[in-house]
């Protein structure tokens, strides 16, 4: 390929579609969150923006009920959250016992086993969650477990784990494990209390039920896991290196760590405000009420969802496509004749299903009532 473009090529600005983004994320944004972008940019160095920080790190925290520990934003992705708990957190040779039922879940276990621990691999079918009860028999069949990995809202699923139990579960066998939680799909949509539930570290992304820009991963970790950073013998990138990170969130003078996306940084910042004035149980309340309108939607056309309807996210309903119906070209037609985008199956595992989300400024009747009706136009009969 030439570096030199050619003569005849017009560059000209990239003018994309406006699309409800109705899939497993990212959602769609509040107006105002993208005015905040435009608000003036400021330095990473900046004393002012030094002084935002705290607040940020107080908001975070709010959404993922934390009063004692740490919460920050890392400058990447909710991946990148993943893997930081566990580079953080675990040293090689150590066990971490790591439950999956789906994508996420396995994506964990080969983080891993890339890190060299020694992996306890608990999984069950698409469409449910490990039991706590098999989760707690590996941890008293391995005591020398230094963590414990469940995914509260399995995005390829849309299965939730019942992570409040599991805590107290944990804390009563009087267990060292630090519990780690993918709450990417969770925050901002339903409940979490980190503090409450023994939650030690926790990570999410931005571009879901915050509903902000994709590109960061807000994070979360307990005194008793703060304590673990650092150890002697942890490889950690640097990149990643939360015990750095908390020099330039936390303390002060400041001690300079990466160059962060601050435009990035101004609208989680909005997302999360809009979220606290909305008032989080509100917020929760009505991502319930649009999942529960929209799952009986589907119900009331013939469709099958695949999550056990005991561990049935609102947020994100993976709906099962009947026999005989081509499940991509169903997408294809609602992106290219309605500017609906819903997400199909995740990984080479996954069944044949539509993943839909209703999240964020998503999360109500009249988007749901909007997906519904371009499934009506596209599969009239339903799924008959």
């Amino acid at each position: 390929m030439s570096a030199t473009a050619p003569e005849h090529t017009t560059f000209e600005s990239y003018n994309p579609p406006t699309r409800l983004l109705a899939g497993p994320g990212p959602s769609n944004v509040d107006p105002r969150v993208l005015e905040a972008m435009k608000k003036p940019l400021v330095s990473h160095l900046d004393p002012h923006f030094w002084d935002r920080l705290p607040i940020l790190a107080d908001m975070i925290s709010a959404f993922y009920g934390r009063q004692d520990g740490v919460s920050m934003t890392l400058s990447m992705s909710g991946t990148s959250g993943m893997e930081a708990g566990l580079v953080n957190l675990v040293a090689p040779g150590e066990t971490v016992i790591a439950a999956s039922g789906g994508f996420f879940g396995n994506r964990i276990q080969e983080m891993v086993r890339r890190r060299g621990a020694n992996l306890v691999a608990l999984n069950v079918p698409f469409g449910r969650h490990v039991p706590n009860e098999e989760i707690l028999a590996a941890l008293e069949q391995h005591p020398e477990a230094v963590m414990v990995c469940v995914v509260h809202a399995e995005t390829s699923t849309g299965v939730a784990h019942p992570v409040q139990e599991l805590g107290e579960a944990m804390r009563a066998l009087g267990s060292d494990a630090l519990l780690y939680v993918d709450c990417v799909t969770a925050i901002g949509a339903m409940p979490i209390e980190a503090d409450a539930w023994g939650i030690d570290y926790a990570y999410a992304c931005s571009q879901k039920a915050i509903a902000a820009p994709p590109g960061l991963s807000p994070i979360t970790l307990s005194t008793r896991a703060i304590e673990r950073l650092g150890r002697d013998g942890m490889p950690v990138p640097y990149s990643m290196d939360i015990a750095e990170l908390i020099k330039y969130w936390v303390d002060r003078p400041m001690t300079y760590h990466h160059t962060t996306p601050n435009l990035g940084y101004y609208a989680l910042d909005e997302a999360l405000c809009l979220g606290l004035q909305e008032g989080l149980q509100t917020r929760f309340d009505r991502h319930a009420d649009a999942g529960a309108y929209i799952q009986a939607g589907f119900r009331e056309r013939g469709f099958d969802l695949l999550a056990d309807p005991s561990c049935q996210l609102a947020q994100l309903s993976a709906v099962c496509v009947p026999e005989g119906i081509d499940g991509k070209a169903i997408q294809g037609r609602l992106l290219n004749e309605f500017n609906i985008e819903v997400g199909g199956g995740l990984g080479p595992t996954a069944p044949p299903i539509w993943r839909v989300g209703m999240m964020g400024v998503n999360a109500n009747r009249e988007t749901a009532d909007r997906v519904l009706a371009a499934f009506d136009q596209v599969l009239p009969n339903g799924a008959h």
